[in-house]
């Protein structure tokens, strides 16, 4: 069986990047629970956004489209109830605009 070793740092970051992403989010999620979401909160959400958009761009070359794209093809769960969460691609090559702010809930 032939292992392409120049493939295999590519996934292993990927892996590493998709697996950091699901830890900030759950942080997030579990953060939230208590009452008033913090703003650590959404900045944990907003990196594990970026680096969900970074490991796109590592596996296929170009940054995602939309929110929409990484969770279907990467996996990534998001809090909407609780934060408004921005994502503007401007380019397939440049790097997303991602804003998240916590929701006023009552």
């Amino acid at each position: 069986m032939y292992i392409d070793v120049k493939r295999r740092p590519a996934w292993l970051l990927a892996l590493l990047v998709l697996i950091a992403a699901l830890l900030l989010c759950a942080l997030a999620l579990r953060a939230s629970r208590g009452g008033e979401v913090s703003e650590e909160s959404a900045q944990a959400i907003r990196e594990a956004v970026r680096r969900s958009a970074l490991q796109c761009y590592a596996v296929e070359g170009v940054y995602p489209p939309n929110l929409k794209y990484l969770t279907e093809h990467y996996g990534l769960v998001v809090n909407e109830e609780d934060f408004y969460i921005s994502y503007d691609a401007f380019a397939s090559n440049q790097p997303p605009d991602i804003r998240v702010r916590p929701r006023q809930h009552g």
